[in-house]
């Protein structure tokens, strides 16, 4: 593995800016375990209302104070100024002026706090929910939209990752191989999905029809998960091949690239506004690297100068095409960075007091919720976790958080059961 960008921390976990961008490839539709369970909540219904999900994953951990909680004028608030937005008395970061145009479109959260100050761990908590649970695993917000947005018999996948890099680990959990996420590498193109020129039509669905024969076999007095899973990855794989032209990137207007931007970031959020537009539930874009233990303030102005413009053209286009009052977009990292700033003029891994954003279907575009102390050490008002936010997330596209996933006849939370919803930016 290449070595950690210069002024990232050593974690394990942690993927430098380069390794980030040119490691994702292979697509995977893992054979995670499966336990054969009747989708729980009405997704045709909210098929018919199309409700889908971006996230936007800024990896290493994207400084609340140099974006959504700027705190001028103290020893913790660094070089920059607050900016006016499109929202008449919220502020946030200069460095972020194309978004402070769209912020009416969004809503902050600026009271969270995960208690949690490593990689892996804060990734899990923004990506289940939940803390990491030892010899259990929760299903990841895009295996869980995918499970209950997706509509039934649909061709295509419900989660796609775009420049994230390796899937999140066991990311479907229980749910099963079919809502894993589909990496898509800088190519654009899942691996081998095109078949190859020799096999025609006719020798494929007969060595298709001759798989399934012997599967159906094999299956005698043998039902299990593992079968399951292995046949529907084939299944899926079939399926996908029906609908390659969905993947054919080259259809992209090229007057688009100039106002995404000609980086590997513009190009990702491209393809997941293509994938929105073709019906994919939700699809996962990720920036990076933000892990800014040196030269905090440098590295940011690279960093958001690229993500800025490039994400509030994306929401902008989804808002054109009448595609945001029914898709809900989200912005994380797996925390936020220190107020603290230590003797690199970097700021360190810091969990206690950050923010999100939101915006799109059912939020209240221009609304925000908590509020930190003046040099940004604390929450002093509607502190959140995990678990708020997911519940506000399943809230936002309709679905309830307080119904449980079963796993082998057993419920298991889909949001932290001792949390709610953040009402006041639901609309």
């Amino acid at each position: 593995m290449p070595a950690p960008a210069p002024y990232a921390c050593r974690s394990a976990s942690h993927v430098s800016r380069r390794s980030f961008l040119t490691g994702a490839t292979a697509g995977t539709l893992g054979m995670l375990g499966f336990h054969g369970m009747a989708r729980a909540e009405g997704a045709q219904a909210l098929a018919s209302a199309q409700k889908q999900v971006v996230v936007f994953f800024l990896h290493g951990g994207v400084s609340q104070l140099e974006t959504w909680d700027p705190k001028p004028g103290t020893p913790t608030g660094g070089p920059f100024q607050p900016i006016q937005t499109s929202v008449p008395g919220v502020q946030i970061c200069e460095l972020l002026p194309y978004t402070a145009q769209i912020m009416h479109h969004m809503a902050l959260i600026r009271g969270v706090n995960t208690a949690e100050g490593d990689h892996a761990k804060g990734q899990y908590i923004m990506e289940t929910g939940h803390p990491q649970r030892q010899g259990f695993e929760y299903p990841a917000l895009g295996s869980a939209m995918a499970y209950h947005l997706q509509p039934p018999g649909s061709p295509l996948p419900g989660y796609i990752n775009i420049n994230t890099g390796a899937a999140f680990p066991q990311e479907a959990a229980f749910l099963g191989p079919r809502f894993a996420g589909l990496t898509l590498p800088a190519a654009g193109t899942p691996a081998n999905l095109l078949r190859p020129e020799s096999i025609t039509d006719t020798q494929d669905a007969a060595r298709r029809a001759l798989r399934q024969k012997m599967s159906a076999r094999f299956e005698q007095g043998r039902k299990g998960a593992m079968i399951e899973a292995y046949n529907q990855s084939h299944d899926q794989a079939a399926n996908l091949l029906s609908k390659k032209d969905v993947f054919d990137f080259s259809r992209m207007p090229s007057t688009d690239e100039a106002r995404y931007g000609n980086h590997e970031f513009g190009k990702a959020c491209r393809m997941a506004l293509r994938m929105l537009e073709q019906g994919i539930t939700f699809v996962k874009v990720g920036h990076t690297n933000y892990d800014t233990h040196s030269e905090n303030f440098n590295f940011h102005i690279e960093q958001l100068g690229e993500f800025d413009r490039t994400f509030a053209t994306f929401v902008t286009d989804l808002a054109d095409r009448g595609l945001l009052k029914h898709t809900l977009v989200i912005v994380m990292s797996e925390f936020g960075r220190t107020p603290r700033i230590n003797h690199l003029v970097g700021r360190d891994h810091w969990g206690t007091a950050w923010s999100v954003a939101l915006g799109g279907a059912g939020i209240q575009g221009g609304a925000v919720s908590g509020k930190t102390n003046e040099d940004g050490t604390k929450v002093i008002d509607r502190e959140v976790n995990g678990g708020h936010l997911f519940h506000t997330y399943y809230r936002a596209v309709g679905l309830d958080p307080t119904k449980s996933f079963y796993n082998n006849g057993q419920p298991v939370d889909k949001a932290d059961h001792k949390a709610e919803a953040i009402s006041e930016i639901l609309a």
